[in-house]
Parts: C-alpha cells; structure tokens; sequence
C-alpha cells in the first residue's frame, strides 16, 4: 500500500493532460516534493533491529535518520542533525518527556490525598522519541533479523558512551491504540496541529 502511494504520488501532485488515442501523458506542474525515496520489504516476522539492519546496502556511509512511523512530533530535523554532527557519536535519540496518562496522586498514611497532579509531564523522566539520527556504525551492533534495535543495540552503545540524547521539549505524540488514532484526527480537524510544522 505505501509502495503504491508513493509510485503514484508524481502524478496526483501533478497537473496532467492525458492522450489516450497516443498513450502519451503531459505533466503540466507539479506540487510533488523533490524526494528520494527507497521503500524496502523487511518481513513480518523480522525484529526492530533486523528491519534496520536490511536497509543497509541502501544507506551507504551517510548519517541517516529512523523513526518508527507512529509519532507525531515538532522536532526540529535540522537542529536534531547539527546536534547529532557535533555530538560525535554513533547514535543520537530524541529524548522527551511523556505527559503522564492519568493523574498522579500523593496518599499520606492516613489515606488523605495530600496533592494531586493531572497528567503530569516528566514523572517517569526522559524517554524514547522515537527519531534518531545515526551514523553507519551502528550495523556492527545489530546482529542479525532476530535483534531487537532497543535491547542490545541500543544498551551496548549506551555502555560504550556512542548513544547520544537530543532533548526534544515541544510537542510529542504517538499513535499506538485506536483511542490515540481518533484523538489525533480530531486535532487535524481542528486546524490547530501542533506537529504540522510545514505549510
């Protein structure tokens, strides 16, 4: 289904005259971005790990960016790279602090409430974004399909001081549930989206 969207994404952008009796097609202009774009099939049953490490080949020996494709974000790409670039480490994760899904409250031995909190941001502290910038080195790492990129990848470059954080303060979300899938569509149809930084 992506493959499609983006093998026919030139054309819907486009304003186009179509000959049928010549089989010969005019693009008019185009409102298409000047995108590269290489989709690969990684398998069902392959690991976080072994999805990234399939995509190797494609990659060659630039920084390159992953994401999981469920967050919505204001992340700043370009302030997330030239961090990354002077952190000079392998990996570089887009930290943030996740409000809280429901209220937080402190009970005293007596059972009385003594204050409460609504969906606090930052009680669990910082936390995967989810948006990574990361140099090639990070193959060594993965094992094979099996691996699991936030396990032993993620851990052992931690452990060796190449896993870098880019404190993201803005707005952050992730779509994992149907319940968080209405919740952002009702935000689009506001018109009032805070991770719709293009315009």
């Amino acid at each position: 289904m992506i493959k499609e969207y983006f093998s026919h994404y030139f054309m819907h952008m486009s304003d186009v005259t179509i000959d049928l009796s010549k089989n010969k097609t005019r693009i008019h202009t185009t409102a298409s971005e000047p995108w590269k774009i290489t989709l690969v099939d990684t398998g069902l049953e392959t690991m976080t790990g072994g999805r990234l490490k399939r995509v190797k080949k494609y990659v060659g020996n630039q920084p390159f960016m992953l994401t999981y494709g469920d967050g919505l974000a204001d992340v700043n790409i370009k302030k997330l790279v030239e961090f990354h670039k002077k952190s000079k480490k392998l990996a570089t994760l887009t930290a943030i602090q996740n409000a809280g899904r429901f209220g937080v409250l402190n009970i005293n031995s007596g059972s009385q409430i003594s204050s409460f909190l609504e969906k606090p941001k930052g009680e669990s502290g910082w936390i995967n974004g989810g948006f990574f910038v990361l140099e090639p080195g990070v193959f060594n790492f993965i094992e094979n399909d099996d691996t699991v990129w936030e396990k032993e990848p993620l851990e052992n470059l931690a452990k060796l001081g190449k896993l870098n954080a880019y404190k993201h303060t803005g707005f952050w979300g992730c779509m994992d549930t149907l319940r968080d899938k209405i919740s952002f569509e009702r935000v689009w149809q506001s018109g009032n989206i805070p991770w719709k930084v293009w315009r």
